[in-house]
């Protein structure tokens, strides 16, 4: 499996210093956290964005994922969530990311089903846009839908394969959902994993990977062992938690810690 890290975990840091986070810890790829605030987002212009392509492929380091926000079972009209889609897709071909991330964002006081519906007939529309660009459209086990069983649920009617699934092993922990049966859910469609740890189910500021209550360990057992090779991609929220350590200080330590977690499910 290769290693990689989101942006989320050095709020505005510069291309060039995350790269060389990257390469001097040893992590194959970045997820991009797709945001104005961040250097990497959809205004960026063609100069910028051939710019920051070569900044990645002179590193030798591969833009793992654009990681936007568009909710795709949201209510409202389509047209403002595809546009917000196709504009991360757009971005993700010009920088050779393989994946956009979404989230699902449903109305709790909606029914399920009408959410689900929406969700899955907005991403059967965006998979035409991402086949023409060679990229694939991940939902992430998030908010409304934070299970593989849920995510399954929009995922299985769309049937498409530019669209998929980023399983983020918090949320499936928090809902109560064993790793293997995440995996069973989601394999069929499987981006990539994020990865993290917590304090627990009420303390869920970001720790060094090892240090917390989530089961990594077993995630990568239930992955190694069926033959997984993808990507583990290290989400530290310190956007959301200031007083977090910062991330550079624990990059050597998370990368050992997964590295030994692979060898004892090998």
């Amino acid at each position: 499996m290769k290693l990689a890290f989101s942006t989320l975990g050095v709020p505005g840091l510069s291309v060039p210093e995350v790269l060389a986070l990257a390469t001097a810890h040893g992590y194959h790829g970045v997820e991009l956290r797709a945001h104005p605030e961040e250097p990497v987002h959809p205004g960026l212009g063609p100069a910028e964005r051939a710019e920051t392509a070569a900044l990645f492929r002179g590193a030798g380091v591969e833009a793992l994922c654009l990681a936007g926000y568009a909710r795709v079972a949201a209510p409202g009209k389509d047209a403002p969530v595809l546009a917000e889609i196709r504009d991360l897709l757009r971005l993700a071909h010009d920088l050779g990311a393989p994946f956009v991330r979404v989230f699902p964002g449903a109305d709790p006081d909606r029914p399920r089903e009408e959410s689900d519906a929406i969700a899955a007939r907005r991403l059967g529309t965006a998979a035409e846009d991402a086949a023409t660009l060679g990229v694939r459209v991940l939902l992430e086990t998030h908010d409304s839908h934070p299970t593989g069983a849920d995510a399954i649920r929009i995922l299985g009617p769309v049937g498409h394969r530019q669209v998929g699934a980023v399983w983020d092993v918090m949320h499936t922990w928090l809902g109560g959902e064993q790793p293997l049966d995440s995996y069973a859910a989601l394999a069929p469609h499987l981006g990539y994993v994020q990865v993290k740890d917590i304090a627990s189910a009420e303390d869920t500021a970001p720790l060094p990977l090892g240090a917390g209550v989530l089961p990594l360990g077993e995630c990568v057992d239930v992955l190694a062992r069926r033959g997984w090779d993808g990507w583990l991609c290290w989400e530290y929220e310190k956007r959301w938690h200031e007083a977090a350590p910062p991330l550079a200080q624990l990059l050597d330590g998370g990368r050992e810690h997964l590295l030994r977690t692979l060898d004892e499910a090998a």
